[in-house]
């Protein structure tokens, strides 16, 4: 591979190391914020935190179309990411869960610019036959950062939001100069739309059967998403808020390490494998984290994003091959987003219902999303009986 392609390469995953370790950081500190200093309610916790997934939702299509038009816009993702930093600032200005909801909508519509666009630019700039483990890389370096983010986080209590707010806007800023670099250096290989050809480079799966199954995936895992995760542990488990942040960091590191071995499978073996465990795993997850108890909660969160972790590499590097690359990367990451939205809103709804006491105690806001997993569990009974 060439010198500037694979410094390129290098420098993105190094971003979404940075950019991950400013959002993680945020995370937590927002949603602890938002519940006990502002008092909101589950569900007002659960709107602050689709109101981000919503917006990045809207402009992660926008993104797509964008660099359709011209690819030289792909820095405007990267300015997008630098304007993260300035957003954060405004939170500790805040004194309803309302204002809070309207500054994540701003970094929802800034990330959803910045993110798909570096993650399309990864995949298509990679070589096909190594496409799935260095999209899993960057995911893994994400989610490192994650974890570390979480440290950051619980270590840095005393220093109250302001301050930790200012260590975010420095790993924003950080990202977005990461970024523009790695945009020089591959700006040659960056193809947003190619001719279809019947001698082209084809998806090997049917790219409306991906939006479908990322977007039942993306609804029934968004109990693992935002400050809903860290408030439904901390509360179902009674866990104090730096013990919280540190077990959902471990968690997600140890979720994305062994994801790994699933994009080398795509890789060398058969995507529609991968997809089909993957969608088995998540369709479980909720089940068995609405069962009150340290290792179920945990496994069920494991579960989750091991299987959402595992199928977005493998989903960017089918989708990579479609003749419209940016667009169809773009509109996987924008349904994925309105389906979390959408299973966040159902979570915070359905929160109110409580728990039933038998021989466990089971969080009935969890067992709501029985109707997607089912509905997953249909679609990967499907792709198994193509494989005969």
């Amino acid at each position: 591979m060439e010198r500037g392609r694979l410094a390129g390469i290098l420098l993105l995953i190094i971003s979404a190391f940075t950019g991950t370790m400013a959002f993680r950081l945020a995370t937590p500190a927002i949603a602890f914020y938002t519940r006990d200093i502002l008092k909101a309610s589950m569900l007002s916790v659960s709107m602050v935190s689709m109101s981000f997934v919503l917006a990045r939702a809207l402009t992660s299509v926008f993104g797509g179309l964008l660099l359709e038009k011209d690819k030289r816009l792909v820095y405007v993702g990267a300015l997008a990411m630098m304007g993260n930093a300035l957003a954060v600032q405004l939170y500790p200005l805040t004194s309803t869960w309302l204002q809070v909801a309207g500054i994540k909508l701003l970094n929802g519509f800034l990330n959803g610019l910045s993110w798909p666009m570096a993650q399309f630019v990864i995949a298509v700039t990679t070589p096909g036959e190594i496409r799935a483990r260095v999209t899993s890389v960057y995911f893994f370096f994400g989610s490192i950062a994650s974890l570390l983010g979480n440290y950051v986080y619980a270590y840095t209590l005393g220093w109250g939001l302001s301050g930790q707010m200012w260590i975010s806007s420095a790993f924003f800023l950080i990202t977005g100069l990461i970024m523009v670099i790695s945009y020089v250096l591959l700006g040659g290989w960056i193809t947003p739309r190619r001719k279809k050809t019947p001698d082209g480079e084809k998806p090997s799966l049917n790219p409306k059967r991906v939006l479908v199954i990322a977007s039942l995936m993306a609804v029934i895992v968004a109990f693992t998403s935002g400050e809903i995760t860290y408030v439904y542990v901390s509360e179902a488990l009674g866990l104090n808020k730096a013990t919280t942040a540190t077990l959902i960091g471990w968690t997600g590191f140890l979720a994305a390490l062994l994801s790994y071995g699933v994009s080398w499978l795509a890789d060398v073996g058969s995507e529609r494998r991968t997809v089909v465990l993957t969608s088995l795993l998540a369709a479980v997850s909720p089940i068995l984290a609405a069962v009150k108890s340290a290792p179920t909660v945990f496994t069920g969160i494991f579960l989750a994003l091991f299987a959402f972790q595992s199928f977005r590499p493998v989903s960017r590097k089918v989708l990579a091959s479609y003749h419209r690359s940016s667009l169809a990367i773009g509109g996987v990451n924008g349904v994925q987003n309105l389906s979390t939205f959408l299973g966040g809103m159902l979570f915070g709804v359905a929160y109110s219902l409580g728990e039933f006491h038998a021989f466990l105690t089971v969080n009935l806001a969890l067992l709501s999303f029985l109707p997607f997993s089912l509905a997953l569990l249909r679609e990967a009974v499907k792709l198994k009986e193509k494989l005969g």
